[in-house]
């Protein structure tokens, strides 16, 4: 049987014997009795089994290891303890022993300690409870749009598509290094290269997901993406997931409510659906992180330009590190000083055309685009979104001011000849999103083996 039906049901099963299989958390005992904390990982809560002298190899069961796998056989009794049950043990088979220099032993450890650890973390309390969170929020976004009709569309990992900028994304190549092939002009010679030309893993699914965007009307990809920032924040990494829907016939606007629809929508799963682990993490991460995803469920999200936004930063009475500018981008302190300006989340819209990417929709002057930004308290920046360019003459124009390669874009340019619409989405990046749900300030923390500057370990 598994621990999370015993917690289920445990009422009827008082009197019943029970046979389960874990892991030791601890194992605690004293002349007479003895305690295991015990876990088989179906469930956040796990167990206490109670072992007594009476039993023959009593001596044996005092001396299994933390971190040891065993099968049980027992009686749920309840419990004169904190718990509300307790099982009584009949015979324990130990099916893996563990050594006492087992790294993960019953006390606290520095989350930096772990990550040193990282194949072994998930079985401690902190990272049981973060991955479940993960696994939870990872079904209420599936959820989300599987309810309301999106398809879901599994983009390419390799591409020959420039999204967010060749130099951002990883290089694919199947060469070998010390052998290079050149072309006339003593280049690399691409043409020769598995794909025959050069290839990237891509840094977002935005551009092949309009595509089906343009045929399904709405879609949503949700996988892994690569960035090549040499950036050893606490908010970056170089392998993380991505949440990109795209959605037709769709402006600015209708993708601000999505947008807020979809944030808490996963809020409430979360809540609702890990009630255990929304817990520990409250009373051990972040006090009071229930009440700060309660208060946004409760929230509505103001809408204001970057303009607008600008202004409240100029005429705040602050000493900035960076000087909020008209036309320029806004920095962590200024996401911070507008949620909390608003004491809310904030929609920040219209934003310089020249600090955006060239896929959006552009105003009638070509000073502006219609991209939106998300900031959220304690987090700042969670989701970036706009109307997509549906004016083809527009988006050349724009490509050929950036210096794009257009011959790696045109099947992208031709959506725009063949039945263009009004179309918009969103990216929202997955561990983001579960930094703010378990109050995790580190992304190396909710990533189960994190990718970074320095760091491929595993």
């Amino acid at each position: 049987m598994e621990i999370k039906d015993i917690h289920k049901n445990y009422k009827k099963l008082i009197g019943e014997v029970v046979e389960i299989a874990g892991w030791v958390k601890n194992n605690r005992n004293s002349t007479n009795v003895g305690f295991i904390d015990f876990n088989d990982g179906t469930g956040f809560k796990g167990v206490q089994l109670v072992y007594s002298s009476e039993l023959k190899d009593y001596d044996k069961i005092t001396h299994i290891h933390v971190g040891s796998a065993l099968r049980v056989k027992g009686v749920v009794v309840e419990s004169s303890g904190n718990q509300d049950f307790e099982i009584q043990v009949q015979s324990i088979v130990v099916e893996g022993d563990c050594p006492e220099d087992y790294p993960i032993q019953p006390k606290r450890h520095t989350r930096e300690f772990l990550r040193e650890q990282a194949y072994l973390r998930p079985r401690t309390n902190l990272f049981n409870a973060v991955f479940r969170v993960r696994s939870l929020a990872s079904m209420a976004i599936h959820t989300f749009f599987q309810e309301r009709g999106y398809v879901y569309v599994h983009t390419p990992l390799f591409t020959c598509a420039d999204c967010e900028g060749s130099e951002q994304m990883f290089k694919v190549t199947t060469f070998d290094f010390d052998n290079l092939p050149k072309n006339e002009e003593g280049k690399v010679d691409f043409s020769k290269d598995l794909f025959g030309k050069q290839a990237f893993i891509t840094g977002s699914g935005q551009l092949h997901g309009e595509t089906f965007a343009t045929a399904f009307s709405k879609i949503y990809t949700f996988g892994p993406t690569f960035r090549t920032e040499n950036s050893n924040t606490k908010v970056h990494a170089n392998e993380f997931w991505m949440i990109e829907p795209e959605i037709a016939f769709c402006d600015l606007d209708q993708l601000m409510d999505i947008e807020e629809e979809f944030l808490k929508f996963i809020i409430k799963y979360v809540l609702e659906h890990g009630k255990d682990e929304m817990e520990f993490l409250d009373s051990f991460v972040e006090k009071g992180l229930i009440e700060k995803l309660t208060k946004l469920l409760n929230s509505e999200f103001k809408r204001i330009t970057h303009h607008d936004c600008i202004t409240i930063l100029k005429e705040a009475n602050v000493e900035w590190q960076f000087k909020p500018e008209y036309g320029e981008d806004i920095a962590k302190e200024h996401e911070k000083y507008i949620t909390e300006y608003f004491d809310g989340p904030v929609f920040i819209t219209d934003w310089p055309r020249d600090i955006k990417s060239f896929y959006m929709k552009q105003s009638e002057d070509g000073k502006i685009v219609r991209a939106v930004d998300l900031e959220v308290p304690t987090v700042g920046e969670l989701m970036g979104g706009s109307q997509r360019e549906d004016d083809y003459e527009k988006l050349v124009k724009r490509i050929e001011e950036l210096n794009l390669d257009r011959s790696n874009l045109e099947w992208y340019i031709n959506l725009r000849k063949y039945g263009s619409c009004v179309h918009s989405g969103f990216g929202m990046g997955f561990e983001r999103l579960v930094m703010y749900l378990t109050g995790i300030e580190n992304i190396r923390d909710v990533i189960p083996y994190p990718r970074t500057p320095n760091n491929c370990e595993y």
